[in-house]
């Protein structure tokens, strides 16, 4: 079986995303994996923080594609979800045509625009969300999903700015939060709208308590992934999207040609 090789660009302390998607990506029946990372520095998840975070991105755009990846995943959803409307869409394309310039054949996704994409295929219009965001980040993150065209029914805030210490939230306090919302005519449930808060156990938990699909910053991002590769999610014990079957994309998408064709 051919290794297929996925590549990270993560923020400098962010630890959970190389936890929870090799969790992930290796329980899918017909997929052997291997992950390579590079790193932008960033510890405090503020404005000022992610914007001088997301100016390293050429930098590692290069060292990634020194590796030879199949699909690169930009993994950090409020770097670009703090930006402007349709922000993930334009580092798509920027990173795609960095790629093209290097003769990469690499496909691009985003932690932000996998999100988007996992509520496309779940048909799901409105949505709770458990974020670890300081509070004005946490709204950024919830206009830039209604700007999409997702309703933010209910939301809670866990205001970690550390990023360090938003990879050590308890599994306990995040399901508290997700306990308090109103999920009244909620089509899903974020249980975590990061890469670096822990989630991945609690989503399979969350789903079967709360009566609803319960996806991941990560759980989408591996769904993403299986798409950009042509799989199909194969994935049990981890919620609703990655357990349907779903996903299968014809796959022309690289790094010259960034559209998505749903199959």
């Amino acid at each position: 079986m051919t290794v297929r090789r996925v590549g990270l660009i993560v923020p400098s302390s962010n630890v959970t995303v190389e936890t929870e998607l090799p969790a992930l990506l290796r329980r899918q029946e017909g997929l052997d994996v291997s992950f390579h990372s590079s790193r932008m520095r960033m510890t405090a998840v503020t404005p000022a923080g992610l914007a001088a975070m997301n100016v390293q991105r050429e930098r590692c755009v290069v060292e990634i594609a020194d590796a030879g990846p199949d699909v690169i995943l930009y993994a950090c959803l409020v770097a670009l979800m703090a930006g402007d409307h349709g922000e993930h869409r334009r580092v798509e394309t920027l990173v795609a045509e960095q790629l093209a310039a290097g003769q990469s054949s690499a496909r691009v996704r985003s932690s932000a625009g996998a999100l988007l994409e996992a509520f496309e295929a779940l048909s799901a219009r409105r949505v709770a969300l458990v974020m670890p965001y300081m509070a004005p980040l946490a709204r950024k993150v919830v206009d830039y999903i209604e700007h999409e065209g997702v309703s933010v029914a209910d939301y809670r805030a866990l205001e970690v700015e550390d990023n360090d210490a938003v990879g050590c939230i308890e599994g306990a306090r995040v399901m508290a939060a997700a306990r308090e919302l109103d999920l009244t005519g909620v089509d899903a449930l974020v249980i975590s709208a990061c890469v670096q808060m822990p989630s991945l156990p609690l989503v399979a938990q969350a789903e079967e308590e709360l009566g609803l699909p319960v996806l991941s910053a990560a759980t989408a991002g591996a769904f993403s992934i299986l798409r950009a590769l042509g799989l199909p999610a194969a994935i049990a014990g981890a919620g609703s999207l990655l357990a349907s079957g779903t996903g299968l994309y014809v796959t022309t998408a690289t790094a010259h040609d960034v559209v998505r064709t749903g199959a």
